[in-house]
């Protein structure tokens, strides 16, 4: 059963119109080609009306949907091999982040995703996409390794941020982060950034330093998630959709705002309504990205990565 959005119901309310009206005239033996023609015409329209003109809160809700492809969705899909690699030699391995090396068309890659789960069981073994220190740490180690054989960096950014719980603070979660930033800043081999879901706050920050930052259509950036926005200004949950426009977090928005470089196109009506058009796009435009990445010289690179950071924002004397 496909998970439906209270936006997505009309819709799917006349498809199942749709799909009565074919089976009766199948059992009758009697011709409604012209009515199913007129109501499959009205479902695109609807179809294109809707997903047209969405809220953010809509896009938001889209980026949680739960049919959505999750990191380990796309490896699958882009991937002919990965060799997941574990462990930030350190502590331990966090699931909450997933790494490994790749090949994308006969391309060497090494792909960092933040992986959440669909069941109860994996979201609480990938405690719900919410990376740990140990993760950035993993991260940074894979990092590393890509830079020291010349492969390139894909991650894939998907989380309602990293873990909050006072262990991971204990451990260093800040430092870990923070020394993220600094460390990517200065990778020498192509790093490419994809917010496939959800991108909040430092916890998607972590590992989202690169040449090349992009968002898929229906995902959000920001340094807070509406809700939580919500219960700081408002006391309450029940303001998540004004502070969702407030917090102007969409793809859409960051790329106005020169925070993103780049939107990466979804299937009409989201990722999850085909993944296989999905990750067809997604190849297509990670192999794009580091053909012309890797034309420049490392030291460019770096220097291009650094002054883009360093310019985003206003300053107001």
């Amino acid at each position: 059963m496909r998970t439906l959005l209270e936006f997505e119901k009309p819709i799917a309310e006349l498809e199942s119109k749709l799909e009565d009206m074919k089976t009766l005239a199948s059992e009758n033996n009697v011709d409604v080609s012209s009515a199913v023609r007129n109501l499959s015409n009205s479902i695109e329209e609807l179809r294109k009306d809707t997903f047209s003109n969405l809220t953010r809160w809509q896009r938001v809700q889209l980026s949680r949907h739960p049919d959505r492809p999750y990191s380990l969705d796309y490896i699958e899909l882009l991937c002919e091999e990965f060799h997941e690699l574990h462990g930030d030699r350190n502590v331990r391995d966090d699931p909450a982040i997933v790494s490994g090396l790749a090949n994308i068309d006969g391309k060497s890659v090494m792909i960092i995703g933040q992986q959440k789960g669909r069941k109860t069981k994996e979201r609480q073994y990938r405690n719900f996409g919410m990376p740990n220190p140990e993760g950035y740490r993993k991260a940074l180690r894979m990092m590393k390794m890509a830079e020291k054989f010349n492969i390139p960096i894909v991650t894939l950014i998907d989380t309602p941020g990293a873990f909050p719980g006072l262990e991971a603070e204990e451990r260093g979660q800040g430092e870990a982060i923070a020394r993220n930033l600094k460390e990517m800043m200065t990778l020498k081999v192509p790093v490419i950034c994809i917010v496939i879901g959800e991108g909040a706050s430092g916890g998607a920050l972590g590992i989202g330093i690169g040449d090349r930052v992009l968002m898929l259509e229906n995902s959000w950036y920001s340094v807070i998630s509406p809700e939580n926005c919500s219960t700081i200004l408002w006391k309450s949950w029940d303001f998540k959709e004004q502070a969702a426009d407030a917090l102007k977090l969409t793809a859409e928005d960051m790329q106005g705002f020169g925070l993103v470089d780049g939107i990466v196109k979804e299937p009409r009506g989201g990722a999850h309504l085909d993944f296989e058009a999905m990750g067809k796009t997604l190849k297509k435009t990670i192999l794009s990205e580091i053909k012309t990445l890797s034309k420049l010289k490392p030291e460019e690179r770096i220097n291009k990565r650094i002054d883009k950071f360093c310019s985003m924002g206003v300053v107001v004397e």
